[in-house]
């Protein structure tokens, strides 16, 4: 089952209460929390509270959004940790980390066995508080193509390292669908983003439902995960709230489309 949301650094202006109240008036299920925008690393009473307003709100937390950085850090483990703190209070089943600053272009060997190095040290980390550690896949980073993207994952060989996945404007139609795909066919795919640009220009949703059909015909729609909404154009909440609406006719329609019609977006 497909869970709808949002990713809170999506209004980085609003408070998390705005936030709450804007995502459950569109009927969203889930945000991703956003570290510095609306959870600081290490604020154990701070993100316990939230925790309690998302539930309160009838809502899920998704993930922690961390921006820690691999080979960005003289203490790595430390470092982490205090986002690991505020994820674990946050009960947060997934914790979101960056892929270094390279891109797979201009990456080194080395750079990559050290950044596959620290992201399997981190991993395990993570799964000692059992939270899943996520790779997101973003230009600038070693995850900035398909084939780069798997074989950190490979490299880097720990059971608790997963991937989120999002529209990369660089990659084709094509290439976009065969990476998702391949994450999901070997258990690597977590949540994924949802949004639509032309280029780098921001679109409303609705101009982009056809290819978001063909993306999540890559997935199986039985499986819990969420999608969630991020880049609304001009940044809006109008805009927002017209994405989302879009966003889950769409899934309504996927789900009815189901063989006996089995499965249920909301």
């Amino acid at each position: 089952m497909i869970l709808p949301g949002i990713v809170s650094v999506t209004f980085r202006n609003k408070t998390a209460d705005e936030i709450l109240q804007l995502s459950s008036s569109c009927g969203l299920k889930a945000i991703e929390w956003s570290e510095n925008a609306h959870v600081q690393p290490g604020d154990i009473v701070g993100a316990s509270e939230l925790y309690r307003k998302t539930i309160e709100a009838g809502m899920e937390v998704a993930a922690y959004g961390s921006y820690f950085r691999l080979l960005e850090n003289e203490q790595p483990v430390r470092t982490f940790r205090d986002s690991l703190i505020a994820a674990k209070a946050l009960h947060a089943p997934v914790i979101r980390i960056w892929a270094g600053t390279q891109s797979s272009s201009a990456a080194s060997d080395e750079y990559r066995a050290q950044v596959a190095r620290e992201a399997k040290l981190i991993a395990e980390t993570a799964a000692e508080e059992g939270i899943k550690v996520a790779l997101e896949c973003h230009r600038g980073t070693l995850t900035d193509t398909n084939e780069s993207s798997q074989r950190l994952l490979v490299e880097a060989d720990h059971a608790n390292l997963y991937s989120l996945w999002q529209p990369t404007p660089e990659l084709s139609m094509k290439e976009r669908c065969e990476g998702l795909q391949a994450l999901a066919v070997n258990k690597k795919l977590l949540n994924l983003h949802a949004y639509y640009w032309q280029g780098d220009n921001r679109r409303p949703f609705s101009e982009g439902i056809h290819e978001w059909s063909q993306y999540l015909a890559q997935v199986d729609l039985h499986e819990k995960r969420y999608i969630l909404m991020e880049f609304v154009m001009d940044n809006t909440t109008e805009q927002f709230q017209s994405d989302a609406e879009a966003f889950q006719q769409l899934l309504v329609h996927l789900y009815e489309s189901l063989p006996n019609n089995k499965g249920a977006s909301r």
